[in-house]
């Protein structure tokens, strides 16, 4: 009976395990009707794939894993290696170049060239999160092979060893296209496969929102050109006046060179397209370090989200709790003068939200509707954005229909039932329906997270549900004064503190 089925194997990042890679590949290619004088080429490809996979993708400290997966084609078989090691550039390839002389020939490439030389087809794919991926297409009978095949990525070089240096010099300055391999690496080292938004691993997606001005990326680069840091304005949506300060990390071996602050302080003062009207920062709040360098540049605390990210979520170097759900600390800054506003903010947390405000140095008018408005006949406008890899959502209204309640519960069943652990409320808080609407939302299980300015719809308050999710408070910690005293109220709002 033929097998006609795709097989895979997992092994570990081991050379030792060369020979299993090798066994597995070469019997499944035999299965698959590969003459016996073509199956030394699979041994020969297997080798050198693998073996530049262990020495150069993977951190040496890790323990990671690959995995080989053959499947039968009509003519031939397929096989491809995936891994989650370091991301990285096609365009950086470097050639072998096969017709120069003796003495001016490197052996760069030449793993690559050989690859492309026993194989019909060698393609190299990068996978964002979920890693990358190697594949070999071989044809057995007599099918005019396709041409050898164009690499389009390549496995990462090999790394240098980390020293951390006394003092080096450095510049902070705008990425440059090449530098965005850097950046994605940089990703990895810092963060795993675990960050928020995956398109940071894709090179050319980093590329393609700095040229379009959906991010604004800053480096920390050495006097000799190496990579040592991250950090980027990111725009919410197109045409927004506030942006996110986000992707920020700092490669292991440059930490305590004051990388963060230079690097947050740029992106603060550089010029821009736009100029806006104020940045953003979400500080996680199972270590400090973020909020303390938030604080320093002056960004004051708004809000607390808990349970944002998953305990998964890691940062090499700190550390940090992770035995439950992430949360994070929202703060501000406007970088423009705030224009004077009247905010319809529910009277239970008019205080906290005065003071918050006053931390701001925003002078906004605390009013009171006459009465209940007439909301409009029809469905409100109320825009929906998942994270899922982070298990969270946000929700906003941006207009108030006369069934919003109703249209905000059925939302909340559909986020829950999706496993959703965490939901963000966004309310406008310059429509005087936000007084009572509020009120009717935390009917439902919201409870108070904070304020956000400038929003799409304007001024933001925040509420925030848990879906069968259990924070522990003494866990959560804070450093700014109103960040701590933030946290205080929210615990007092939580309706499942009560249970």
């Amino acid at each position: 009976m033929s097998l006609n089925r795709s097989m895979k194997m997992t092994l570990p990042s081991d050379l030792s395990c060369l020979p299993i890679a090798q066994l597995f590949v070469r019997e499944s290619a035999r299965i698959w009707g590969c003459p016996e004088g073509d199956l030394y080429r699979f041994d020969l490809v297997i080798e050198e794939a693998v073996t530049n996979l262990i020495e150069h993708a993977f951190e040496s400290d890790a323990t990671s894993t690959f995995d080989l997966i053959c499947d039968p084609l009509p003519d031939g078989i397929g096989v491809s290696i995936r891994e989650q090691g370091l991301p990285f550039d096609p365009t950086r390839l470097t050639r072998y170049d096969a017709e120069a002389g003796f003495d001016d020939r490197s052996d760069r490439g030449m793993g690559i060239f050989l690859m492309q030389e026993v194989m019909d087809e060698v393609t190299f794919t990068n996978l964002g999160s979920g890693g990358k991926e190697t594949r070999f297409v071989k044809h057995f009978k007599g099918v005019p092979a396709a041409q050898p095949g164009k690499v389009a990525e390549v496995a990462a070089d090999a790394l240098p060893t980390a020293g951390k240096p006394e003092r080096v010099a450095y510049e902070v300055r705008l990425m440059a296209p090449e530098e965005a391999i850097e950046i994605s690496r940089g990703a990895y080292r810092s963060h795993g496969f675990t960050f928020f938004t995956d398109y940071i691993y894709y090179p050319d997606q980093i590329v393609e929102m700095n040229r379009t001005g959906h991010m604004l990326s800053a480096v920390a680069v050495t006097a000799e050109g190496k990579f040592m840091g991250h950090g980027a304005l990111v725009y919410p949506y197109e045409g927004s006046r506030i942006a996110e300060l986000t992707y920020i990390f700092v490669n292991i071996e440059y930490r305590g060179q004051g990388c963060m602050d230079r690097l947050c302080r740029f992106l603060q003062e550089v010029d821009k397209p736009v100029p806006l009207k104020g940045i953003y920062d979400y500080s996680v709040t199972n270590h400090l370090f973020t909020q303390k360098v938030m604080t320093k540049m002056g960004l004051a605390d708004c809000g607390i989200l808990l349970a944002t990210s998953p305990a998964s979520w890691h940062f090499k170097g700190i550390e940090g709790d992770t035995s439950q759900r992430l949360g994070v600390v929202l703060s501000f800054r406007y970088l423009l003068p705030p224009e004077t506003k009247d905010l319809y903010v529910p009277a239970a947390h008019r205080d906290l939200v005065r003071e918050i405000y006053g931390e701001l140095s925003a002078a906004h008018r605390f009013s009171e509707p006459a009465g209940p408005p007439e909301l409009p006949e029809g469905p409100s406008e109320i825009d929906t954005e998942l994270f899922g890899p982070e298990g969270c959502a946000e929700v906003r209204i941006v207009r108030y229909g006369a069934q919003a309640v109703r249209e905000v519960r059925r939302i909340l069943r559909e986020l829950c039932l999706r496993q959703i652990a965490a939901v963000q409320l966004f309310l406008p808080l310059e429509d005087a329906a936000t007084w009572f609407m509020g009120p009717e939302f935390e009917k439902l299980g919201f409870f108070f997270a904070g304020i956000m300015p400038e929003e799409k719809a304007g001024d933001a308050l925040i509420l925030q549900y848990l879906n069968n999710v259990v924070c522990d408070y003494n866990k959560v910690q804070t450093y700014a004064p109103l960040a701590t005293k933030i946290l205080a109220y929210i615990r007092q709002q939580d309706p499942n503190e009560a249970i």
